[in-house]
């Protein structure tokens, strides 16, 4: 601690004494009226070719600004949909400007009794990240954060593995506002599953972060950010939202329903934000599955149903205060909690068919299974952000400690029937976890403009992690409950990363680059506290990152990167001992993985709004789940191994294309190919590839009356994964429609998820002696309504965004 310290206090003495002068332009975009324009588009040209040297959007007030602008003439281009285009005068630039403001001319013709409207389109494909605007879509509103992520293009939601995917690469850390969730698996996709669309303001995806990101994530960031309020007063925002799950042959209680409240107050030195949220969810799920084992002659076809009915109410505040001490130093302090509570109750049919010695017989087994699972999260931050001077010139300083809880119990009864039907043997069995998880962490982050086009930005952070798995399995037998010695457990994981990065930055005329480096030092230690299995890590890890854009005119720009990523085992996966799911199935962690590196390569191609974009990412040692089966007492457990290696190769594109002034429509496909390769998987060598594909189109329909409607379709091809292979096309389509009321401050919004009922996954795995098929129905069909009131001043000024210390860890707590 002392040596972050002392670095903090080099950057501060750097700082003060490399200080130089940047240009800054800004003004405001105004129409006839003199009514601002938000979202207008502006960008700055080199007069007098005209070459485009930055490029923004006003904000809801109107208003732009733009820094780092060299001494020189320029002129600016302003568009907007619904006005005029229009071109300043060229002007010389030798000093920070504050423009007059400019007007923008309504178009001469204008369609009858549409109103056309300045509105961000859904999707924005930015430099370095493609942005949902998520807060403007109809389609999904009502929706949970999940189903969201469902339709972003290149995003997959594999609901059989609970894994998160983007271009078809598992490995993505999930932000909420900057900071990584700490959840992953089933935990994180209940998470969002009961964040309700109606709290998201934007989605950002990026698929190469730089060095100042944490190294975690070797197939790119999610960073979900939550709506925050935009001068002095007070403002909020609530919503209120229902929805129907509408599935054949599953349980009448599909409904959900939420409430959110998001508030922010400025006055004087003083802003306060803070928002709440209550959701009710109910969901059903239907799983099919069969496979084939033989030993000692004997031959067994197993065909299992299961139906799981999941319920639960969640509960999501935060509060938070950011105090200007002057204009150049803020304090903050936050406090974030979530909880939830699901109640699931699981029935399975397991029917045997056997054949020995040509003599056919079959028997089966009939289980219901009950658990609660109560999760509690608590998140605490401080930080200090110091600006230097207006030249950009900043430090800033985040602590934070965050806990998350979760207590599971399960119970189990079994019932083994012969042939006839008649019960021949029951089993009663149950599980109680007990999970937590301590996170201490603190990180320093220094920008520096050395000068209008060189940047210097470094940081350190230092983590500390203590999770303890208390498991206890028993079994009724004589009367009694009793432990199962061989099966409980308790497991106690600790962890310490110190990382330390640096990044580099330079502007040309046509070229821009980026170096940079990140250095992770990590030890950990896992100890199987019954078992007396310990094993202990500790290694240093280089990660380093290259960006080059070119610009080849005003409307050709290309891109190149280049970056090293990491992805850690989370804690349950390290886990050595079973958990039981019934008599034939058990999941086992494995204390001996390790993590999986991946160089990321990446050329991307933009004309005017056309992007075209080529990936390759080779992973080694991919953490992968894979099944093994025991002949004899035909068990099949569920297990997580390192696989030697993996290779992405990836092409998309993106086409937005303006058919009216009213109908919008923003079009994503990729095509990639996988290949999977060990020489010793499991005891033999393995090899799998395959050609796959992915569409995403959304239609956006500007109608009179301040009606809009919206309609999408995603689509993804049959794919492998490992050993793993999804052997259907998956599919949706959603529409859905708005009303605007009371001056916009009242939205009404209706709308349907998966119409046609075709989001469903089927797949098999076939390897060694496993031979498995899976069919997998989840409550994808949903009717939504949702309405939402703005009230109070509109214009108050947002909380801060920003990230906190928590990044490099979180992400890998679940199981």
């Amino acid at each position: 601690m002392k040596t972050l310290f002392t670095l903090i206090a080099c950057f501060i003495a750097c700082g003060a004494s490399f200080a130089q002068k940047i240009n800054k332009l800004s003004g405001k975009v105004i129409d006839e009226k003199g009514q601002a324009l938000p979202f207008a588009i502006v960008k700055v040209l080199n007069s007098p070719d005209t070459a485009i040297v930055k490029s923004g959007s006003t904000n809801v007030d109107g208003e732009f600004i733009f820094d780092q602008l060299k001494d020189g003439n320029y002129q600016l281009s302003i568009s907007m949909m619904g006005h005029k285009p229009k071109k300043t005068a060229s002007f010389a630039l030798t000093a920070d400007l504050k423009m007059s403001s400019i007007i923008l001319e309504g178009e001469a013709k204008q369609l009858k009794e549409v109103s056309i409207q300045g509105r961000k389109p859904y999707i924005e494909h930015q430099i370095d990240k493609t942005v949902l605007n998520v807060e403007n879509s109809i389609v999904s509103s009502g929706s949970t954060a999940l189903e969201v992520l469902e339709k972003a293009p290149g995003v997959q939601v594999d609901r059989q593995s609970e894994q998160i995917k983007l271009n078809n690469k598992s490995g993505v850390t999930i932000m909420i506002d900057g900071k990584t969730n700490f959840l992953s698996g089933a935990d994180i996709t209940t998470l969002l599953s009961n964040m309700s669309s109606d709290q998201i303001a934007t989605i950002e995806l990026i698929t190469n972060p730089s060095s100042k990101y944490d190294a975690a994530g070797n197939a790119g960031i999610i960073n979900i950010k939550l709506k925050r309020n935009k001068a002095y007063g007070t403002n909020g925002t609530v919503s209120l939202n229902g929805g129907q799950g509408i599935m054949p042959d599953s349980p009448t209680d599909l409904a959900r329903a939420g409430v959110n409240l998001n508030l922010n107050h400025r006055e004087g030195k003083w802003n306060i934000f803070g928002n709440g949220a209550v959701a009710r969810k109910a969901s059903f799920n239907n799983t099919f599955l069969t496979r084939t084992t033989f030993a000692n002659g004997l031959s067994s076809a197993f065909t299992q149903d299961f139906d799981r009915k999941n319920k639960g109410v969640g509960f999501q505040g935060k509060l938070g205060a950011d105090y200007y001490a002057s204009e150049k130093t803020v304090f903050g302090v936050m406090v974030d909690a979530n909880t939830v509570n699901t109640k699931l109750t699981n029935f399975s049919n397991t029917l045997i068919n056997e054949i020995q010695s040509n003599v056919a017989s079959s028997n089966s087994v009939l289980q219901d299974a009950y658990s609660k699972s109560p999760a509690n999260n608590l998140t605490a931050n401080f930080n200090i952000k110091h600006d230097f001077d207006k030249t950009g010139k900043n430090i800033s300083f985040d602590v934070d400690y965050s806990n998350f809880n979760n207590k599971k119990d399960e119970q189990f009864n079994a019932r083994y029937l012969n042939q006839g039907g008649q019960q021949t043997n029951a089993t009663l069995l149950r599980n109680n976890t007990d999970a937590n998880i301590d996170i201490f962490a603190a990180k320093t982050d220094l920008t520096f403009p050395i000068n209008k086009t060189m940047k210097f930005e470094a940081g350190l952070k230092s983590s500390y992690v203590v999770t303890n798995n208390d498991f206890i399995s028993e079994q009724f037998l004589l009367g009694n409950w009793q432990n199962d010695l061989g099966k409980s457990n308790n497991f106690v994981y600790k962890e310490n990363i110190n990382a330390v990065y640096g990044n580099f930055s330079k502007e040309w005329k046509v070229w821009q680059i980026q170096l940079g480096l990140r250095a992770e030092h990590t030890h950990s230690n896992g100890n199987s506290v019954t078992s007396n299995k310990e094993v202990d890590r500790n290694y240093l890890s280089l990660f380093p990152t290259v960006f080059v854009n070119q610009k080849l005119n005003e409307n050709n720009n290309i891109r190149y990167s280049y970056s090293r990523r990491v992805d850690r085992p989370n804690y349950q996966q390290l886990n050595p001992f079973a958990f039981y799911m019934d008599p034939y199935a058990v999941d086992q962690g494995n204390p001996y993985l390790k993590p999986q590196f991946t160089d990321n390569f990446e050329v991307s191609y933009g004309l005017k709004q056309l992007s075209f974009s080529l990936n390759y990412a080779d992973t080694r040692d991919m953490i992968t789940q894979i099944s093994q089966q025991d002949e004899v007492t035909r068990i099949v457990s569920v297990i997580r191994q390192n696989l030697g290696r993996a290779q992405n190769y990836s092409a998309g594109v993106y086409f937005p294309v303006k058919v009216a002034k009213w109908w919008n429509m923003q079009n994503n496909a990729s095509v990639y190919y996988n290949k999977f390769e060990d020489g010793n998987l499991e005891g033999a060598a393995f090899k799998a590839s395959k050609v796959a594909y992915n569409f995403n189109t959304n239609q956006s329909f500007i109608l009179p009356q301040n009606f809009t409607i919206e309609v999408s379709f995603w689509y993804n091809s049959p794919r492998v994964s490992g050993v793993e292979q999804t052997t259907i096309a998956q599919y949706a389509l959603n529409a859905g429609i708005q009303k605007s009321m009371l001056n916009k401050k009242l939205k009404l919004r209706l709308n349907m998820d998966d119409i046609l009922l075709t989001n469903y996954w089927k797949g098999a795995l076939e390897y060694q002696n496993v031979n498995l098929q899976v069919t997998n129905r989840y409550t994808s069909r949903r009717a939504n309504f949702s309405i939402s009131y703005g009230f109070g001043n509109q214009n108050v000024k947002s909380a801060r965004s920003r990230n906190t210390a928590t990044d490099d860890i979180k992400g890998r707590a679940g199981g």
